[in-house]
């Protein structure tokens, strides 16, 4: 009786370990999956002259649009965002900017481009584009964004299935709003508003 009772007891002991290694491992992999395929996120940190804006934190849509989100993370890990500006706002549309012209080119230039910068083909989806969507800005021709981006700050439906969505808004969209409402010169900022771009570590 004595050996059959401690054969028992042994045989739970065994089993609880084992399910406890089971269920271990199961939330490791869990854990594994959930951050394999966690969206990147980029902080873009705003000022104007002396002025700090803050940050504003966005995550790419790999899945949605592939080839924008290569190019935009290929354009950040060569620092080409730093000291370009947020040149066109539109209160009530949107804050674009990402030109290389506006770093050090006269101002009459910004938002033209440079006509030697990869071009990146359209990505049309089903995702809106609404507050705080991240959208690949372009000229006529739907294959023609290169480095320059807009940030939606209210919906703007008529864009759907017309430009790329590249991505969203998580943190920051009271920076957007406050760069989207600084005095201009029509659609240009009277004051440069200069941005840098860094992906968030993991």
């Amino acid at each position: 009786m004595k050996m059959f009772l401690r054969l028992s007891i042994l045989a739970l002991f065994i089993f609880a370990l084992s399910f406890n290694y089971s269920s271990a491992m199961k939330k490791i992999k869990k854990e594994s999956m959930e951050k394999s395929r966690k969206n990147p996120e980029y902080i873009i940190s705003v000022k104007q002259g002396n002025t700090n804006f803050g940050d504003i934190v966005v995550e790419l849509l790999p899945d949605v649009a592939p080839k924008h989100c290569h190019n935009f993370d290929s354009l950040v890990a060569i620092k080409f965002y730093d000291g370009t500006a947020f040149h066109r706002v539109i209160p009530g549309f949107m804050i674009q900017g990402g030109d290389p012209n506006s770093k050090d080119k006269p101002r009459s230039t910004w938002g033209m481009g440079d006509p030697s910068q990869t071009r990146v083909p359209a990505e049309f989806s089903s995702v809106p584009h609404e507050r705080g969507t991240l959208s690949a800005a372009r000229a006529a021709d739907p294959n023609s964004a290169t480095s320059q981006f807009f940030i939606c700050v209210a919906p703007a439906s008529y864009l759907d299935g017309k430009y790329s969505v590249f991505g969203k808004v998580i943190s920051g969209m009271d920076v957007v709003d406050r760069i989207v409402n600084v005095p201009t010169d029509g659609t240009m900022p009277k004051e440069k508003v200069e941005m840098k771009i860094r992906k968030k570590s993991e």
